[in-house]
C-alpha cells in the first residue's frame, strides 16, 4: 500500500526487452541498503517489485520487471531512457498516512487536455475513460503517476486539479502539457462503494 506522497524522482536508464517483459533500471536518491529485494516501489503509480539494486557513481540504481498487463494498461510502455518517474516506497506501520490509501493497480491511462499555469500553480483538466468517470468526485481524492491530489471539479469525463508550487517542484507534474497520457487510479473506497451499489440492485 501506499499514500500517493512522492518522496523521489527517479530516472529509467535502461531498458532490455525479454519477450513479452521489459527490464527497466531505475536510477534514484533512496540510499542502496535501505531497498530490498523484492521490495514494492510505485513508479509514476505502478507498484513494481525490485529485482536487482546496486550503486553507480553517486546514485543509487534498482531495477523492475514490467509484465505485459503492466505494459498494456499504463504508461510503462511508453518509457525510455531519460524518462523520470514520481517513486513512492511502500507504506510501514506507524507511517503518516498523509495522502490517501493507494494500491499501485492501475485503473487506466487519462489524458491531459489543458495545462493552465498561474501565481505559481497550475490547474490541470483530465480527461478519463467514460467507463470511470463515475468513480471520480468533486474534492473527492484520486491517484495519478503516483501522486494523490484532491478533484477541484468534473464535468462528464472531464475532471481538474491544482498543483500547489510544492507538488510541482518536487514531482514530475512540472514538465506535463496537453496531450501528455497519465497513469490513473481511482479511489479504493469509491472501487468498493460503487461495487456494493451494484450488488444491492
Amino acid at each position: 500500500m501506499f499514500t500517493g506522497l512522492v518522496t523521489d524522482v527517479g530516472e529509467v536508464v535502461s531498458i532490455e526487452p525479454h519477450g513479452e517483459l521489459n527490464r527497466v533500471r531505475i536510477t534514484c536518491g533512496y540510499p542502496a541498503e535501505t531497498i530490498t529485494l523484492g521490495a514494492s516501489i510505485a513508479c509514476a503509480g505502478p507498484c513494481l517489485t525490485v529485482v536487482a539494486i546496486s550503486t553507480g557513481g553517486n546514485r543509487t540504481w534498482f531495477d523492475v520487471d514490467v509484465g505485459a498487463e503492466t505494459l498494456a494498461r499504463t504508461t510503462a510502455g511508453t518509457w525510455r531512457t531519460g524518462t523520470r518517474l514520481n517513486l513512492e516506497r511502500s507504506l510501514r506501520i506507524g507511517d503518516e498516512l498523509g495522502g490517501h490509501l493507494v494500491t499501485g493497480h492501475i485503473d487506466a491511462v487519462a489524458e491531459i487536455i489543458s495545462v493552465e499555469a498561474f501565481d505559481g500553480m497550475t490547474r490541470l483538466a483530465i480527461q478519463v475513460p467514460h467507463n470511470l468517470a463515475r468513480f471520480i468526485a468533486e474534492k473527492g481524492s484520486v491517484c495519478l503517476d503516483g501522486t494523490s491530489l484532491t478533484v477541484n471539479s468534473v464535468a462528464g469525463d472531464v475532471f481538474s486539479i491544482l498543483l500547489i508550487p510544492h507538488t510541482l517542484a518536487v514531482t514530475t507534474w512540472g514538465e506535463r502539457a496537453a496531450g501528455d497520457k497519465i497513469n490513473l487510479e481511482i479511489d479504493l473506497m469509491a472501487r468498493y462503494a460503487a461495487r456494493l451499489a451494484e450488488a444491492d440492485k
